[in-house]
């Protein structure tokens, strides 16, 4: 009886001890997880001022500090970087490599229909029409009546001209091209092109031989252009979370420091902002 009883206390004793390693290995996972999310963010090292290696070797622009900031403000969550070549963004998106693409990225219907976007915009890029910076005839899009207009067929700006056409009666003679953008300033500081339309940032990449901005500029925006983040059809919570974050550096104006600093200007107002403001200074 009594080495009955000696057996079954130490199966007893066994039992506890294997519960207690059951509890601790159960709140060990948990603690692994804890309440805070890895996001891998997905960026580039080769676009200047938005996502680039510094001097010192180090990966910064305006879209780097801009998460690092939203980083701060969403404790329940950790961002940590992961640069390649911007053509594999979305494929590493795709193959879950990463959880979320900043690099500058608008929609399209394409984009749209694979892919989650966050609502609120941390960039804005306003269309407008670019000519010659010599060029004294050409004030808005109205004065491109018969002229010739360059774009990439598949762009934005595409989109912006045969709008327009519809509307005034096919006006615009509309060009397409796949080359680069110094191809663009050649076709129209020569004469054999009169204009395109781009914004006030990209222009910035639109130089001579001489490293210097050949366009312009110039008329009211045409339409507006917003910067979001690319995420997957299953991340609605982090989106949501990060239009939240979002509004709070514009509210506070850490956005439009950010952007003053890395873009050269504040390219956070909206096409209806810079309406209003116009209309303003004009009473």
């Amino acid at each position: 009886m009594k080495k009955w009883f000696a057996i079954l206390s130490v199966m007893a004793i066994i039992l506890v001890l294997a519960g207690c390693g059951s509890s601790d290995d159960t709140s060990s996972a948990s603690g692994s997880s804890g309440d805070v999310k890895k996001i891998i963010v997905g960026t580039g090292t080769q676009f200047k001022n938005v996502c680039f290696i510094d001097e010192n070797g180090n990966l910064t622009g305006f879209d780097v500090e801009l998460i690092k900031e939203l980083d701060k403000r969403l404790p329940q969550y950790e961002f940590e970087f992961k640069t390649m070549d911007f053509g594999n963004l979305l494929l590493s998106l795709d193959a879950g490599k990463i959880d979320l693409v900043s690099h500058q990225m608008e929609k399209n219907p394409e984009r749209e229909a694979k892919y989650l976007f966050n609502k609120n915009p941390y960039s804005i890029f306003l269309n407008r029409v670019a000519v010659a910076k010599d060029n004294k005839s050409i004030h808005s899009i109205d004065d491109l009546k018969g002229k010739k207009v360059l774009t990439s067929p598949t762009s934005n700006a595409a989109y912006v001209l045969k709008e327009y056409n519809k509307t005034h009666g096919d006006a615009l003679n509309i060009v397409y091209t796949s080359g680069a953008a110094n191809d663009t300033v050649q076709q129209i500081t020569s004469g054999r092109i009169d204009a395109t339309v781009t914004t006030d940032f990209a222009n910035r990449f639109n130089t001579d031989e001489k490293g210097e901005v050949a366009l312009k500029t110039v008329g009211d925006p045409l339409t507006q252009s917003d910067v979001l983040y690319v995420l997957n059809k299953n991340e609605q919570g982090l989106a949501d979370d990060l239009d939240k974050a979002i509004q709070g550096v514009k509210d506070d104006g850490t956005l439009s420091k950010l952007s003053i600093k890395w873009l050269g200007e504040d390219f956070t107002k909206s096409l209806e902002d810079v309406k209003k403001e116009s209309t303003s200074s004009k009473k």
